[in-house]
Order: structure tokens, then C-alpha cells, then sequence
């Protein structure tokens, strides 16, 4: 996904004199936040091409990907979806389209119909995931194969939407190096399975933050859990940590938290000084 931003936008913030502590610049292997667009909808900016355009004045630097929410894409009128990815593009930061409707149309046998939109709105990237449908190593690796064959970037998910049992690392591992051969470099880590592991498996979690691989993993936050269940996550992982699931409207306090400055994070920047 990163390979589509070529170069910081001409209206970057780039401080000078006094500043907050430093992070890494786009595109980022590390401290990655990726946003979803909820389209028109109480959690910020979303849907209407004006209020993207004035959200990422503030806030591109500090948004790496973005995923449309994945209903809207047959819910909303084509052009205003059109509209709202050239947008992100302009700015810099990596659109994608969501899972869901993806495995509608796996199962309905419509996976061509569904890529024509994704043209039509000018989207070449989109999420597969397994939230409602389930592949087996073979078709994993044929659909994702066959998806870049087609010229489009793939995002996997891992993980159900809710889960029985908590996820067996030693599966996730396989998934992870399939991926890897596949030129996938970051899996998007299903909010219910972290939930389940870390309730009824809590050392298979800490063994899960010890994977070499998990510095590419994309950690889905609950934005309704916002912001004491991100600053939770920005302990325990470290400020640099991969979220997904991030709002428009929290992105840029997110981004202060990523450097110490919020009452959820205990005004850590004073730590230090």
C-alpha cells in the first residue's frame, strides 16, 4: 500500500523552532495509523468530499492508509465514493476499500462485478479479510494471487468478527510468511480475536507482541472506545504501534497521544524533560 505514496504533499506541515518529539515521516514502516471512512456520520469528517478536504489539511501527515467503509461502497452514489478516494489520493495517504463487501461477493460468485466498481470509483487496492467467510490455505493464496494479477494492492484481515475460541498463533505464523511470499506486508489484526486472546489467553497475547512479524501488524482499535482504550494500546505496545479502525476525528488526537501530549496518556512528554 505504502508504494502509492511517492512523496510528502506540497502543503506538509514541517515545524520548525520549538517542536513536539519527532516521528517517523510518510510513508512509514513503523507508527502506522490507518483511518476508516464511515462516509456521512457522527464520528468526524467522513463521506462529503469538502469535509475530507478539510480534515486532511490538518491531519494527511498523520494518516497513512484509509479504508472505506465497506457497505458504502453500494450504498452511497458512485461519484460521491469517486469523489472521496481522489480526494485521499490527492493528500497523499493510501485508500483501500473494505472486507465485507469483498466476501459478499465471494460468496454470491460476483468477485468480477465487484472489482468493476472498485474501477469505476478509482480504487486499485481492497481488503480481504474473513470476518463472515472462511478460505483454506489454497484459496487464500489463489484469490489474493489472482487480485494482483488484476493490478489491484491487497490488505488482508485476519480474524472473525466473533470469534469461539481465541486464534492459534501457530496458524497466524502460516498466514503471515503466505503472505510475505505474496508481497503482503501488513495484516490487519480483527479487534474481536485481540479481545478474546488477551480475556482468556493473556500469555499467547504477550506471546503474540514477541513475533518478529508483529511490528507489521495492524492492531484494529474500537473507536467507540476512544481515547482510553488507544492510549491503553500505546502503552502496551509502545507509541510506535500499527492502529487501524481510527476515525477521521480522532486522528490528530491520536497523533498527540502517539507523542505524549493528552490527559489519557498522563501528559507523558514531561517524563523526559
Amino acid at each position: 500500500m505504502q508504494d502509492s505514496i511517492n512523496k510528502r504533499p506540497e502543503h506538509a506541515h514541517v515545524p520548525s523552532g520549538l517542536a513536539l518529539p519527532t516521528r517517523d515521516l510518510k510513508p512509514r514502516k513503523k507508527g502506522i495509523t490507518s483511518v476508516i471512512d464511515w462516509g456521512p456520520d457522527t464520528f468526524g469528517w467522513g463521506g462529503s468530499e469538502i469535509g475530507i478536504r478539510s480534515a486532511l489539511e490538518c491531519t494527511s501527515d498523520y494518516i497513512d492508509f484509509v479504508k472505506i467503509f465497506a457497505p458504502n461502497l453500494l450504498l452511497l452514489p458512485e461519484q460521491t465514493i469517486k469523489k472521496a478516494v481522489a480526494c485521499y489520493k490527492d493528500y497523499g495517504v493510501s485508500v483501500y476499500a473494505g472486507g465485507i463487501i469483498f466476501e459478499y461477493a465471494y460468496r454470491k460468485n460476483q468477485v468480477d462485478s465487484f472489482l468493476q466498481l472498485l474501477r469505476r470509483v478509482g480504487l486499485d487496492a481492497l481488503e480481504v479479510s474473513e470476518n463472515c467467510v472462511s478460505l483454506s490455505r489454497d484459496e487464500r493464496m489463489k484469490v489474493i494471487d489472482q487480485l494482483q494479477k488484476q493490478g489491484f494492492q491487497v490488505v488482508y484481515e485476519y480474524g472473525t468478527k466473533d470469534p469461539d475460541v481465541p486464534m492459534q498463533l501457530d496458524d497466524l505464523d502460516q498466514i503471515v510468511a503466505d503472505l510475505l511470499t505474496l508481497g503482503i506486508d501488513y495484516v490487519t489484526l480483527e479487534q474481536s480475536e485481540l479481545d478474546l486472546l488477551a480475556s482468556e489467553r493473556p500469555t499467547d497475547m504477550a506471546q503474540l507482541k514477541a513475533r518478529e512479524w508483529f511490528s507489521r501488524a495492524l492492531i484494529e482499535a474500537d473507536p467507540y472506545r476512544f481515547p482510553k482504550q488507544h492510549a491503553t494500546m500505546l502503552v502496551e505496545f509502545g507509541s510506535d504501534v500499527n492502529l487501524a479502525n481510527i476515525t477521521l476525528g480522532q486522528a490528530l488526537r491520536l497523533e498527540g497521544m502517539r507523542r505524549g501530549i493528552g490527559r489519557a496518556v498522563n501528559y507523558s512528554i514531561f517524563a523526559d524533560l
